[in-house]
C-alpha cells in the first residue's frame, strides 16, 4: 500500500490519493462481506445440525426392564424332548405377563393385566426365544433378565411424555405408578440400542431399525456408481479427447448440461414408465432404484469429467504424441491417470446428489414397508431417505427421535462416503 500511495502522491496528488483510499475501503468492505457469509452459512448449518443431535440422539439408547423370569418347562416344553422347533413356537410372552404379574399381583383385572404387559416390548419374546434356543438349559431355572421396554415408557424416561394423563394420555396413571415402583426398585436403565442398527423396520417405534435400508442404500449406490462411473467417464473422454467440433456434438453438449438440471421426480417417472411398466422389472428394488439414480447423477459425472480432463496441459498430450503414443494411448495412459482427482470429485458430488434423493425412489416403489433386510439387488428394499421420509410421517412419539437418527447416520454414511472418495483422489493425484 506504501509503494502506491508514493506513486498516486507523483500521480495525482490529493485527489489519487482519495480514490486509492476508497477502492482499498471497497475491497475491506467486500472481505467483510465474504467473511460474514461464510460465519451465516457455518451459523445455520450448525442449528441444523444441532437441532437435529438433540431430537436424535436419544435413540442410540434405549430403557430396559429387569425381571424376574422364570423359564416355566409347562409353557416352553411340555413334551419334556427339547424339541428345537416346538421350542422355537413356545409361548415366550406369557412367561413375561407372569413375571409382571408376580412382581404386581394388584394387576387382577384384564384390563389391568394387559396395561401392565404394555411396558414391556413385543420384541422381549423374541429376545427370550433366541435366548432359550442358544441356551436350552435356562428351562426350569429363574434369571432376572433386562427386557426392553415399549416405546411410551421410553418416552417418559426420556422426559419427551409427559406425566399427565388428562384428556386421554398415551399411559394409564397405573402404568405410571407401576414404572415408578420399578425405578425405585432399581429395575430401570438405559442401554445402548442394538435394534436401531440390527433390525428392520417396524409398525413399533422400540423394534423399528435401519439395518434393512442401510442395506438397500448400499446396495443402490453400488448398482448407480457400476453404471454411472465407467459410462460418464468413457463419455467424457470421447467427447474432449475424440469427438468433432459440430452441431451434433454441440446438439450432446446442450442436452447434457439441460438433463443436469431435470428435477428428479421426472427420472422417477421414468423408471416408473420404462423400468417397471415396459421392461417390467422388479419393483421396489435396489436394481430398479440403481439405474434411476444412474441416469439422475450421469450428467454430473460427465460435466465434472470433461472439466478435469480439459484441465490437462496440452503439453501432455503434445509430449506422449511426441514420442509415438496413439491418441487413444495418450487419452487412457496419460491424460486420464492426470484427470483422475477431478473425476473423483465429480463422483463424489454425484453421489452425494444420489443418496439424499428421495422423490425417484417413491416413483418405483421402494416407498413399500419393507420389515426384511434385502439379501441381493432384486430383492425388495428401501432407502434411507426413504425410511426418513416413512418415519417422518408416522404418528408415534417414538418415530419423531428415530427420524432424527436416520438423519444423523445418513449424514456419516454420506461423510464416510466423501472420507473414502478423497483418499482414492490424493492416492491418483500427480503433480506436473
Amino acid at each position: 500500500m506504501t509503494e502506491a500511495v508514493q506513486w498516486a502522491n507523483l500521480v495525482g496528488g490529493e485527489q489519487a490519493r482519495a480514490r486509492l483510499r476508497k477502492r482499498y475501503a471497497a475491497e475491506r468492505r467486500f472481505r467483510l462481506y465474504g467473511l460474514l457469509s461464510v460465519l451465516a452459512a457455518v451459523a445455520a448449518l450448525s442449528i441444523i445440525f444441532v437441532s437435529i443431535f438433540l431430537k436424535g440422539y436419544t435413540a442410540f439408547y434405549t430403557t430396559e426392564i429387569a425381571l424376574d423370569l422364570q423359564y416355566d418347562a409347562a409353557v416352553l416344553d411340555p413334551a419334556g424332548d427339547g424339541d428345537p422347533a416346538a421350542l422355537a413356537q413356545a409361548d415366550f410372552a406369557a412367561l413375561v405377563k407372569a413375571a409382571l404379574l408376580k412382581r404386581f399381583p394388584e394387576a387382577t383385572s384384564r384390563q389391568d393385566r394387559r396395561a401392565l404387559s404394555a411396558l414391556v416390548s413385543g420384541a422381549a419374546a423374541f429376545r427370550l426365544r433366541d435366548r432359550v434356543l442358544a441356551n436350552p438349559g435356562l428351562i426350569g431355572t429363574v434369571e432376572r433378565i433386562w427386557l426392553p421396554a415399549t416405546s411410551n415408557v421410553d418416552m417418559l424416561r426420556k422426559g419427551a411424555l409427559s406425566r399427565d394423563t388428562a384428556g386421554g394420555g398415551l399411559l394409564s396413571p397405573a402404568q405410571i405408578a407401576w414404572f415408578d415402583a420399578l425405578e425405585a426398585d432399581g429395575r430401570i436403565t438405559y442401554a445402548f440400542n442394538t435394534t436401531l442398527f440390527t433390525a428392520g423396520d417396524s409398525r413399533e417405534p422400540e423394534q423399528a431399525g435401519l439395518l434393512g435400508a442401510l442395506v438397500g442404500t448400499m446396495l443402490t449406490m453400488a448398482v448407480t456408481l457400476i453404471l454411472a462411473f465407467p459410462l460418464g467417464v468413457a463419455t467424457a473422454v470421447y467427447l474432449e479427447e475424440f469427438a468433432p467440433r459440430n452441431r451434433w456434438t454441440d446438439l450432446i453438449e446442450i442436452n447434457i448440461n439441460n438433463l443436469a438440471a431435470v428435477p428428479s421426480i421426472v427420472f422417477g417417472l421414468l423408471g416408473l414408465a420404462v423400468f417397471l411398466g415396459v421392461l417390467h422389472l422388479p419393483r421396489s428394488t435396489p436394481l430398479v432404484g440403481g439405474v434411476v439414480l444412474a441416469l439422475m447423477v450421469l450428467p454430473t459425472f460427465i460435466i465434472a469429467a470433461r472439466a478435469a480432463i480439459r484441465a490437462v496441459p496440452p503439453s501432455i498430450r503434445e509430449g506422449a504424441m511426441a514420442i509415438g503414443a496413439s491418441p487413444m494411448q495418450t487419452a487412457i495412459h496419460h491424460v486420464l491417470p492426470l484427470a483422475m482427482p477431478g473425476i473423483l470429485t465429480g463422483a463424489i458430488i454425484g453421489m452425494a446428489h444420489g443418496l439424499g434423493e428421495s422423490a425417484p425412489l417413491l416413483m418405483i416403489g421402494m416407498v413399500a414397508f419393507i420389515v426384511d433386510v434385502p439379501q441381493a439387488i432384486t430383492d425388495p428394499a428401501t432407502a434411507l431417505p426413504v425410511q426418513i421420509y416413512l418415519w417422518a410421517d408416522s404418528p408415534e412419539r417414538g418415530f419423531v427421535e428415530r427420524t432424527s437418527a436416520a438423519i444423523l447416520v445418513l449424514l456419516i454414511v454420506l461423510v464416510l462416503i466423501n472420507l473414502v472418495a478423497t483418499v482414492l483422489r490424493r492416492r491418483f493425484e500427480r503433480r506436473w
